[in-house]
Order: C-alpha cells, then sequence, then structure tokens
C-alpha cells in the first residue's frame, strides 16, 4: 500500500509539474500574442480633425486581438523622424509614404514586399490598375499599397474677388494680374496686410513652383527641360511674382501647410494651391467665401501634381500579417472613403 500511495504521489507530481509547465508555455505563449498583434501605425494628417480614430476602433472591433497604435506625426519633421527611427530600430510596423521615399526606403531595405498580399486580397480589384503601376519599385515589386492620391486645385476667396469685379484666373498672366490687384492695404497703415497669393516655399512648396513652371511649353523634366530657355523663365516669372510683384506674404519661403492655409481661411491672401483634401476645412470655415478652380495655364496646358500617399509594412515589423491586415483594411472600400475625408 506504501508503495502504491508513493507511486500515486510521484505521478501527482509527475502531472503537477507538466501541468504547471503546460501553463506557463500557455502564458508565454498569449503574452508573445499579444505583443505580436500590436501594430504601430505613423501618419500624418494635417487637420487635427481628422478620422483616423473612428477608423481605429472600427478596424479593432473587426479584429480582434490587434491592437492598433496610430500617431500623427508632424509633417514638417515626418521623415526625418521616420528615417531615423528606421535606422534605430525603433521605427513604426507601417507608415503613410509617399512616392520619393521610395528609392530611399528600398535603399534601406526598410520595406516588406506585399505582392503575395495584394495578390490574395479581395480589395484589389477596386484599386485601379495603373496606381499598382505607378507605384511599383524598378523591378516590379509592390512596396506599397495606394491610399490617397488628390489633384490639386487653386483655391480662391470668392468675396475677395466679388468685391474687386475679378474672374478666376484661367492662365499665369491672369493669375499675374488678380495676384497684384488683390494685395492691398486695407487697414491704411503703408503696408499690404492682404496678399493676391499664398506661396509655399516650405516642404512640399515644390508643388506651387510646378504649377506655375512645368505648365509651359517644352518644359518638364527631360534633359534640359529645366535648364532651357522656358524652364529658366518659368522659375524667374514665380521669383519676379514674390520679388518685384511682392503678392506672396514676406514669410513665403518659409511658409508651410498650416500658414497657408490659415492665412487664406483668415483673409490674409486672396488664392493658395492646395489638393481637394482641404475643401471640406474651408467650406466649413469660408462657407459660400471659399470656391476652386483648375491652377492656371502658362501656354503648356494645365500642370498640377496630385498629392499622393501609399501605405507601408516595414521589414521590421513585429506582426507583419497584422500590419497588412490593417493597410488593406484602410484601402478597403468605405473605409477608404473615410479615410479620404481628413
Amino acid at each position: 500500500m506504501r508503495q502504491i500511495t508513493i507511486k500515486s504521489t510521484a505521478n501527482t507530481r509527475a502531472k503537477m509539474r507538466t501541468t504547471i509547465a503546460a501553463a506557463l508555455f500557455a502564458s508565454t505563449a498569449l503574452a508573445g500574442g499579444a505583443q505580436a498583434q500590436e501594430v504601430n501605425f505613423w501618419y500624418h494628417f494635417d487637420n487635427a480633425d481628422n478620422p483616423m480614430s473612428a477608423l481605429v476602433e472600427k478596424f479593432e472591433a473587426e479584429n480582434p486581438g490587434i491592437k492598433v497604435n496610430a500617431e500623427n506625426v508632424p509633417w514638417n519633421s515626418y521623415y526625418d523622424q521616420l528615417y531615423t527611427s528606421i535606422v534605430a530600430g525603433t521605427g513604426p510596423d507601417a507608415a503613410l509614404v509617399k512616392l520619393n521615399a521610395q528609392p530611399r526606403l528600398i535603399e534601406m531595405e526598410a520595406l516588406e514586399p506585399l505582392d503575395a498580399w495584394i495578390d490574395g486580397w479581395e480589395g484589389k480589384a477596386e484599386v485601379q490598375d495603373n496606381l499598382f503601376k505607378l507605384t511599383a519599385a524598378a523591378d516590379g515589386t509592390q512596396y506599397y499599397l495606394p491610399v490617397q492620391y488628390v489633384v490639386l486645385y487653386l483655391y480662391y476667396r470668392t468675396d475677395m474677388f466679388k468685391e474687386l469685379g475679378l474672374t478666376p484666373p484661367t492662365t499665369c498672366d491672369e493669375f499675374r494680374d488678380a495676384a497684384k490687384a488683390l494685395t492691398r492695404d486695407t487697414n491704411g497703415d503703408g503696408q499690404p496686410d492682404v496678399y493676391g497669393f499664398g506661396f509655399r516655399g516650405g516642404k512640399g512648396g515644390h508643388d506651387h513652383w510646378a504649377s506655375l513652371t512645368l505648365s509651359r511649353d517644352g518644359v518638364g523634366f527631360g534633359p534640359g527641360e529645366l535648364t532651357s530657355e522656358a524652364g529658366v523663365a518659368g522659375t524667374q516669372f514665380v521669383l519676379d511674382l514674390f520679388q518685384k510683384d511682392k503678392v506672396f506674404p514676406p514669410s513665403a519661403p518659409n511658409d508651410g501647410f498650416k500658414e497657408i492655409i490659415g492665412a487664406f481661411q483668415g483673409g490674409q491672401t486672396a488664392m493658395t494651391i492646395h489638393h481637394i483634401g482641404s475643401s471640406a476645412d474651408m467650406v466649413k470655415a469660408l462657407g459660400e467665401n471659399v470656391s476652386a478652380v483648375p491652377v492656371p495655364e502658362c501656354g503648356g496646358g494645365h500642370w498640377t501634381s496630385f498629392g499622393d500617399e501609399s501605405t507601408a509594412v516595414f521589414s521590421a515589423a513585429q506582426d507583419k500579417e497584422a500590419a497588412w491586415k490593417w493597410i488593406s483594411f484602410l484601402s478597403s472600400p468605405g473605409n477608404n472613403a473615410a479615410f479620404n475625408k481628413a
């Protein structure tokens, strides 16, 4: 009996050890799983009132066990922070990225190929084929998933145009004439307090320069085109608007998105250029006193860039599958429409 009791006790202890080991393993696995199911996502929305929180809430409800930490990083330092964090090993799992950042990110070996996921994604058919061609790397690999592509327009203050009897400009000459007329001293201190155009000379300012330069006949990115007579004349046109005509605010060389939009909404400028994503806030702030038209053309047809945004999963992501689920959610019908209201 004593031996049986001893055997029973030994079996019990063995079972207890097995049970404890299994519990510890399960606990470790669950802890690891919970950690792996977090997605750190960086984005840069100019307006604080954006739909990201609602999108995260919806995604987490549809994907229990995946937590998205979405961080809105200021645009002016976005890529500086992104590149630095990747090198330091502290970067996000996924992020909003532009086409001009792709070569550097590929060189850094920071991007995870998305081809297999995209091919098996039911939302692929809802994305225009030319966007996949546009965002593909030089070797054809898909590192980017398109999420937002919006065209730039010329916004103008309808109240100011109506006050002076002006019509929206369609050519660069008309644009210059209107900008000069709209640059005024309205408070009688001898200095202009309203300027014809809010020029973005800080980050992203190439969009404004390009709209007034690349719309000239024979000017583009081909060999020698930017330094051709027409190309130089286009850049000089922009410089003259600032230095001679003085239709840009003095702060223009350093102004970014917030400055040009703030000045426009505040009545310090009468025109500016930005994409359709600004329209909701413009109308909210100005009502019927704002409208938009195509950017003016300077002899070679209208030229405008578009605001391009894609998403990417980084090669160092802690859970690439979860990161893919999140970015594909943002590009899916319905969710993408909400995203583009930002």
